[in-house]
C-alpha cells in the first residue's frame, strides 16, 4: 500500500464572519491511499486557529503517517491522539479503500440517494443588513431551521434580527439556533435571558472554553438550552470526557468529528452523553465535500435526530465536485451524478 498527502486551500465565495474574525480561505489536507487497482481518500479537516492540532509539526505528522501506513488504521489512530483531524483522515481513508465505491463509506438510504437529512441554514456575522439578507435567502430556500452566528456586532442589533424572524415565523414553523463561539463574557446569563424570550432552540458555546465552573453555573441557571462545542476540543481521554460532562452537565453537545478524534471519538462522546441524558447533533468543521460527504453518511447511519449542521458544502469557489445537494433545507446525494474528487486531487 502507498500513501500520499495533499494540501488544498478552499476559497470562500464571500468572506464569512465569526466572533473570531473573518474567514476568507480554509486550508485542508487529504490522505490518499493506493492498493493495487483501488484508491481511498480521507480528509484531515484542520481549521487554523481553532483545531487543537493546529501545530507547526502538522505536515511532518502527515508525512510520518504516510511513511508508516503499513502499521494499519488501529495502530496509527492510537498514535495520533493529539492530532484528531488526522485521526479522522485515517479513518476515512481506510474506510474509503475498503469500498467498491470510495465515496460510499456508510451504506444507507442516504448514501444511495433514497433519503435526506434535515440541516440548519447558517447565517454568518456581518452588519445588520448583511445578516438580514442572509436570513431572507435561507427562508426563500425553504429552510425550517436557521443558525445565526452572534457576538461580533452589537447585541441589540442581533436581537432585532431574531425578533424580525420570530414576527414572521413561530417556533413551530422555524427552529432558531444561535452560536456565540465563546463571545459572551460576565453578562452571559443576562444575554441568555433576553434570547430565551425569542423561543430559541439553543445557544452554542456562550462563553470561552475551559471555564468549567462558569459554564456549569450557566447550564444550571440558563432559561435557554446550552450546547457545548469548542468545549470538547482537546479532551482526549474517556476519564476527562466523563469529568467534563459530569461537571458542566450541559443540555446538548455538538459533534465535529474532525475536532474530536474522528468517528470513533464522536461515537464515544455520544455514548457518554446518552448515559447522562444529554442530547447531541452533528456539524461539519468547514470540510470540503470529501469530509462533508463522509460525515453526513455517518450521521445518518448513526441515527442522529433533528437538524444537523451539514450545509457548508456550497461555501467555496473551489470545492471538490460532488453529488451532494441542498434542497428545501435538506442535504441529499444526487444518485444521477458521479464523483470526480480523486481525479481532481491527483492532477
Amino acid at each position: 500500500m502507498k500513501a500520499t498527502y495533499k494540501r488544498h486551500v478552499l476559497q470562500f465565495k464571500r468572506p464569512s464572519g465569526t466572533s473570531r474574525g473573518i474567514l476568507k480561505e480554509k486550508e485542508t489536507w487529504f490522505i490518499i491511499l493506493k492498493n493495487e487497482a483501488k484508491q481511498g481518500i480521507g480528509e484531515c479537516g484542520l481549521l487554523r486557529g481553532l483545531s487543537i492540532d493546529d501545530r507547526p509539526d502538522y505536515e511532518a505528522k502527515l508525512a510520518w503517517v504516510c511513511d508508516n501506513i503499513h502499521l494499519g488504521k488501529e495502530t496509527l489512530y492510537k498514535a495520533l491522539t493529539e492530532f484528531p483531524s488526522i485521526q479522522m483522515g485515517i479513518e476515512m481513508a481506510f474506510l474509503s479503500l475498503e469500498q467498491s465505491n470510495p465515496f460510499l463509506l456508510f451504506p444507507s438510504a442516504f448514501s444511495t440517494g433514497e433519503d435526506h437529512i434535515p440541516i440548519n441554514g447558517l447565517i454568518w456575522m456581518g452588519d445588520q443588513q448583511f445578516m438580514l439578507d442572509q436570513v431572507e435567502e435561507k427562508l426563500a430556500q425553504g429552510f425550517s431551521c436557521i443558525k445565526m452566528k452572534v457576538g461580533a456586532i452589537d447585541f441589540s442589533d442581533e436581537v432585532e434580527i431574531l425578533k424580525a424572524i420570530r414576527k414572521r415565523y413561530t417556533a413551530d414553523q422555524m427552529v432558531l439556533r444561535v452560536d456565540a463561539n465563546g463571545a459572551f463574557g460576565q453578562d452571559a446569563l443576562e444575554k441568555l435571558n433576553v434570547l430565551a424570550d425569542l423561543d430559541l432552540h439553543s445557544i452554542e458555546q456562550p462563553i470561552p472554553q475551559a471555564n468549567w465552573e462558569q459554564m456549569k453555573a450557566l447550564c444550571q441557571a440558563t432559561p435557554l438550552p446550552i450546547a457545548l462545542d469548542e468545549e470538547l476540543i482537546g479532551v482526549y481521554t474517556t476519564e476527562d470526557k466523563i469529568a467534563l460532562l459530569d461537571r458542566i452537565q450541559p443540555q446538548y453537545i455538538i459533534l465535529k468529528p474532525s475536532f474530536i478524534g474522528g468517528f470513533t471519538g464522536a461515537e464515544e462522546w455520544t455514548r457518554l452523553a446518552v448515559e447522562r441524558g444529554i442530547d447531541s447533533w452533528v456539524t461539519s468543521a468547514l470540510e470540503s465535500n470529501i469530509g462533508l460527504n463522509a460525515i453526513a453518511q455517518w450521521a445518518y447511519q448513526q441515527g442522529y435526530k433533528g437538524h444537523q449542521g451539514l450545509g457548508t458544502g456550497s461555501l467555496y469557489t473551489n470545492n471538490i465536485m460532488a453529488p451532494l445537494e441542498i434542497k428545501n433545507g435538506y442535504i441529499h446525494i444526487d444518485k444521477t451524478c458521479q464523483w470526480q474528487a480523486i481525479n481532481q486531487l491527483l492532477l
